[in-house]
């Protein structure tokens, strides 16, 4: 395991650091990281898209893209050193993780050549903001058991159906959309991709309102949503091998973002530190200093953990199974660093509203941590992940993947 950089990563950073101390301002103590990849508002998706085109015209979008759509041929580990980098300054979040990180790539391998005209360059400067509609009421981690329906007639497709736990789809202008057009063969075989138009009256967007305050992610419904053939992405039934395409960038972003992240447990010593328990700082207390020990020595775990995969890009290496490791343990941790933190922060910690106090924030922290354990691959998913393809465990038994979908 190499801790340190290359001297050609080395001057990529420094290089990324120059840059952004001209144009952006490091974050001060009181502010943290932006961990998250959705907008909260509109001024927020309006400032998000300023600094996308920023980007953009400086060459430091899509940087693993190759030169030929518009990005700069980075190796991944330099995507990395430019996620750690700019988690330093007080920028927007970055909603074009989606686009960027799974639909460019998506397209650039199955897309025609007007697709690929039509959709990179926007989805590089941050003009279109994409969303995923994959998942739905009935098949959430079986991608593959989908309901949504899509028919032909002439030369258009006519797309019904509901997709949930779309993160960004309310203010996403274009989704990457899987549906079944052939009902009648197993279920991985008869779905088919098509990229959509979320102003389109045929679709509608309802935010779903979470415990923590937040609505970030939607119910999605497509009634009658009629599209033209050009607006199928791979090949007819040949869904399943587009999705898989997507799903591999989708593991290979959420890979690097994580290893530029990591849990906050230097927050908490900051906390026990402006609060008091018995008359006396909380950081003086002895079960306090036990607990965020803990904590630390956890969350260095994970920081070593995502330097194999950090290791493992910068020999040119694809994202190993480690990463599944690092999700399933981080939302946890998360999870629980945020009990703490409530229950240092005080009982005003369930009832505070005040934005950005202690006992909001923690509270924030904990109620959001679940959905983070779903998001990109619930905790069960990670785990099989783990058991069968570190551990070498037997698979589970799918009697599912050779009947007709009809029949299930």
């Amino acid at each position: 395991m190499d801790f340190s950089d290359s001297p050609e990563e080395a001057t990529f950073r420094s290089d990324a650091r120059s840059w952004l101390d001209a144009n952006a301002t490091l974050r001060d103590g009181s502010e943290k990281a932006q961990d998250h990849f959705m907008a909260r508002d509109a001024e927020e998706v309006a400032r998000a898209r300023d600094w996308q085109a920023r980007k953009a015209e400086a060459g430091w979008a899509g940087l693993t893209w190759p030169r030929a759509f518009g990005g700069r041929d980075a190796t991944p580990i330099e995507q990395v050193i430019w996620n750690q980098e700019e988690g330093r300054y007080a920028v927007p979040p970055n909603a074009f993780l989606i686009g960027i990180g799974l639909v460019g790539p998506t397209v650039m391998i199955h897309g025609t050549e007007a697709q690929k005209a039509a959709v990179l360059p926007r989805a590089l400067t941050g003009e279109d903001i994409w969303c995923q509609l994959f998942s739905e009421p009935a098949a959430g981690s079986d991608l593959a058991g989908i309901r949504t329906r899509a028919r032909r007639d002439g030369d258009d497709w006519v797309i019904s159906g509901q997709k949930v736990w779309t993160s960004g789809a309310h203010y996403s202008s274009h989704g990457i959309l899987l549906a079944r057009t052939d009902p009648q063969v197993p279920k991985h075989k008869g779905l088919t991709m098509f990229l959509v138009d979320m102003s389109d009256p045929a679709i509608e967007t309802r935010p779903i309102r979470q415990i923590s305050g937040g609505a970030s992610f939607n119910e999605v419904f497509i009634d009658d949503l009629r599209v033209p053939d050009s607006a199928r992405l791979g090949g007819e039934s040949e869904g399943w091998k587009v999705a898989l395409t997507t799903l591999m960038n989708e593991r290979f972003s959420i890979s690097v973002g994580r290893a530029s992240g990591g849990a906050r447990a230097e927050e908490l010593i900051a906390l026990a530190t402006r609060v008091e328990r018995n008359g006396r700082p909380a950081i003086e207390d002895g079960e306090v200093r036990s607990r965020i020990a803990d904590f630390v020595a956890r969350q260095r775990g994970l920081e070593f953990t995502s330097y194999r995969v950090m290791t493992s890009l910068s020999r040119g290496e694809a994202p190993g199974e480690e990463s599944s490791i690092g999700k399933l343990l981080l939302g946890k941790l998360r999870q629980e660093m945020g009990a703490f933190g409530m229950e240092l922060a005080g009982t005003a910690a369930g009832i505070s509203v005040k934005a950005g106090d202690d006992a909001a924030r923690w509270r924030n922290e904990y109620l959001t941590a679940p959905g983070n354990r779903i998001a990109g691959g619930s905790d069960e998913i990670q785990r099989t992940i783990i058991g069968e393809r570190i551990l070498g465990l037997p698979p589970d038994i799918r009697l599912d993947k050779s009947a007709p979908f009809s029949e299930l």
